[in-house]
């Protein structure tokens, strides 16, 4: 019996406003040579990049079946969406409404044993980048993407090697100081890669001639002020005691809101629903004359029976679980906590939702470590490891603003020059 033929898929999808115009794009590769055997693309009206990113993967999953359609194959899906190759694997679970089906029919169309999917970084998905930025120029000029004028690099020199595994998120919370040099220490040792370069959709600053994509959806990132944990450093999720901001915390909130008002850039705030984080809004609503919206996305991770706990005690009564969940993104706390995979799709989810609703406004979310990690991370298409390289003090600010065109753009990270 023959074996399966070995082929590669890469797809991508984008979104100008997410939601916003979007368009999507899919190449099939022979990985023996990299010879391009077909291309897909299209452009898809008003939808998010989520959507946009799926629909990709279905186009390129349905291409390999009309290439093969009586050929064993086995296919290995390539993609820089960490939402659809982490759902599409099993290990997220798919809670949005607009994402179920569109996962199910992916996995229709070929079977399960025979598709692998794996998160590579933006600079590797170049062909399939170009060809959804592509689908979404041609929309632009109401019309539909030509394969015949398509200019999608076609990539002469490429590996088909699986890379090596990203490792998994960890803790970056108050209590995983220890944690965090244990596995920053570990990424270290791994050859760091190279940021993700630019393509055409990126919006360029500085000297560039960019066109006018409007103002931005801006997040500024506000870290509650500090409980009566935060200095004992002891894991204080969602799932614990729900502190109160201690005096120091008080006093950091009324700095944090001295400092808004002095910018006056602040134009809707929003605030995760745990008390901490109320108090710190609520401080800075009190002295801009807004009100407070409370969001269950930007609610920290639930630690389950590690609450209240340090690293050390942890490791002490529940060592197995610390070290399962170190090493693993999808792994929970003892207890039931939440997994650092669930939360990343929660703010993912979350991000885009927000992102749509205060579109051209000023933000300010005032949340945790782990949701304003993540957020950065995401922003900067880096790798998960990159969470134990940021430092992320009480009521620090940070912030991301995204453009139309659906690109994100870091402008702060853990400013507290307000607190001195």
């Amino acid at each position: 019996m023959p074996a399966p033929r070995q082929l590669v898929v890469e797809a991508d999808g984008g979104s100008r406003g997410n939601p916003g115009p979007a368009g999507y794009g899919a190449v099939v590769l022979d990985p023996h040579d990299a010879t391009t055997l077909a291309e897909a693309a299209e452009y898809i009206g008003v939808a998010t990049n989520n959507v946009a990113e799926y629909r990709g993967l279905i186009a390129g999953l349905k291409a390999v079946r009309e290439l093969f359609p009586d050929t064993d194959v086995q296919v290995r899906v390539r993609m820089d969406s960490k939402l659809v190759v982490e759902q599409m694997s099993g290990r997220w679970k798919i809670k949005h409404p607009d994402m179920k089906p569109l996962a199910a029919e992916a996995a229709s169309i070929l079977p399960a044993s025979s598709v692998t999917y794996e998160w590579i970084p933006r600079e590797r998905n170049k062909h399939a980048d170009r060809l959804a930025n592509e689908a979404m120029d041609a929309g632009g000029r109401g019309e539909q993407w030509d394969a015949a004028s398509s200019t999608a690099d076609r990539g002469t020199t490429r590996t088909a090697a699986l890379p090596e595994p990203a490792p998994p998120a960890g803790p970056p919370g108050d209590a995983v100081a220890g944690a965090a040099k244990v596995r920053a220490a570990m990424a270290a040792a791994r050859p760091a890669q190279a940021a993700p370069r630019a393509t055409s959709a990126t919006p360029q600053m500085g000297w560039g001639s960019a066109p006018d994509l409007g103002a931005p959806a801006t997040f500024v990132l506000l870290r509650h002020g500090e409980t009566a944990l935060t200095p004992e450093k002891r894991f204080s999720g969602s799932g614990g005691s729900d502190p109160a901001l201690s005096e120091t915390g008080r006093h950091q909130a009324a700095c944090a809101a001295e400092a808004f008002a002095a910018r006056g850039t602040v134009q809707e705030i929003v605030s995760s629903p745990l008390r901490r984080c109320r108090e710190t809004a609520q401080a800075v609503a009190d002295r801009l004359g807004l009100e407070v919206a409370v969001d269950e996305g930007l609610r920290e991770t639930d630690f389950g029976a590690w609450e209240g706990l340090t690293f050390a005690e942890v490791r002490e009564r529940h060592g197995a679980d610390l070290t399962a969940w170190l090493a693993s993104p999808d792994a929970a706390p003892t207890g039931g906590g939440e997994s650092f995979a669930e939360v990343a799709e929660r703010i993912s989810v979350t991000r885009d939702r927000l992102v749509a609703r205060h579109k051209g406004r000023t933000a300010l979310l005032v949340t945790h470590v782990t949701p304003i990690k993540t957020l950065v991370r995401l922003a900067l298409g880096a790798p998960p490891e990159s969470l134990f390289r940021m430092e992320l003090s009480p009521a620090s600010v940070s912030t991301v603003a995204y453009y139309a065109d659906g690109n994100p753009s870091l402008r702060l990270l853990n400013d507290t020059s307000h607190l001195r």
